[in-house]
């Protein structure tokens, strides 16, 4: 499922921020952005949003900013200093040049001031930024929550739509099956003119049709289906996998209606169903 969670904080003279998106796929998938001096963090990130997140593409930027130039130490390379003076005032004294040697000769060499930061607790830096991700993960979490009720809305709609194809379904199959009979009946007499029918016979041939196009169990186990995916919406929690099943079966019960029939106005009700089912199951690998 899509979504996206943003929270900052402040720490020890540090902007924290962190930033985690998600796209859709059907297992866990972490990956994290982070400076390179905390990458020891990654794992501990992970953990974090593991415990609230169990399906989808994830990545975490973390950003420190430095607020506070109390969290920068200049450090002096005085052996550096020291030679760089004798080596200016030895060039004067060789090629005769005054020796006016200021602090302002010195300001434009950079390898004069040694950058660094000051030396944080690792433990503590760690909670500082944990907490900053579990702010983003509510943010994400209420988001993805949002979206998946417009999806929860969006699937249900869809299964009443289906539903009512399988009742017609349901309503339409009988008929086939005394089509069929007048069919053979019609042809029958167009053969052998005003001599009288096998009733029997006709009455086996139509029997054979009824039990090759019925689809009672078929229809009955879609609908059981569409129940159990109701029921999961209403439970809750991480449902996307056993959606994923239920698809599939409701799937596999449309396909198999749909070979049993060769009446065109089930086909297309067959048709309408797939299409449907096809609709959840892309809606569905949105939902966690």
């Amino acid at each position: 499922m899509t979504g996206f969670g943003r929270a900052k904080k402040n720490f020890d003279g540090f902007d924290i921020t962190v930033e985690i998106r998600s796209v859709n796929h059907r297992f866990f998938e972490f990956s994290s952005r982070l400076p390179r001096a905390y990458l020891f963090l990654d794992d501990k990130i992970k953990s974090c949003v593991q415990k609230r997140v169990s399906r989808g593409k994830i990545e975490v930027s973390v950003m420190l900013e430095i607020t506070d130039g109390a969290s920068v130490v200049l450090d002096i390379n005085r052996d550096y200093v020291n030679a760089y003076i004798c080596a200016l005032r030895q060039i004067g004294k060789e090629y005769k040049i005054k020796d006016d040697l200021k602090l302002s000769s010195l300001v434009g060499n950079n390898d004069i001031l040694a950058q660094k930061r000051k030396e944080i607790d690792e433990e503590i830096l760690t909670d500082a930024v944990l907490q900053t991700v579990d702010d983003a993960l509510t943010a994400f979490v209420d988001m993805r929550a949002a979206e998946g009720e417009r999806l929860r809305t969006d699937v249900i709609s869809r299964t009443d739509t289906i539903l009512d194809k399988v009742s017609f379904v349901e309503e339409r199959s009988p008929e086939t099956v005394h089509e069929y009979r007048r069919k053979i009946e019609q042809r029958i007499r167009e053969l052998i003119g005003d001599v009288q029918i096998d009733e029997q016979r006709l009455l086996t041939e139509t029997a054979v049709f009824a039990d090759k196009v019925a689809v009672a169990e078929e229809t009955v186990r879609l609908r059981s289906h569409i129940k159990e995916l109701n029921n999961l919406f209403e439970a809750g929690g991480v449902i996307g996998r056993k959606l994923d099943f239920i698809v599939q079966e409701m799937n596999r019960e449309a396909n198999t209606i749909g070979s049993k029939c060769s009446d065109m106005e089930i086909t297309k009700a067959v048709v309408d169903i797939k299409a449907e089912i096809e609709k959840i199951r892309e809606q569905i690998q949105n939902i966690e």
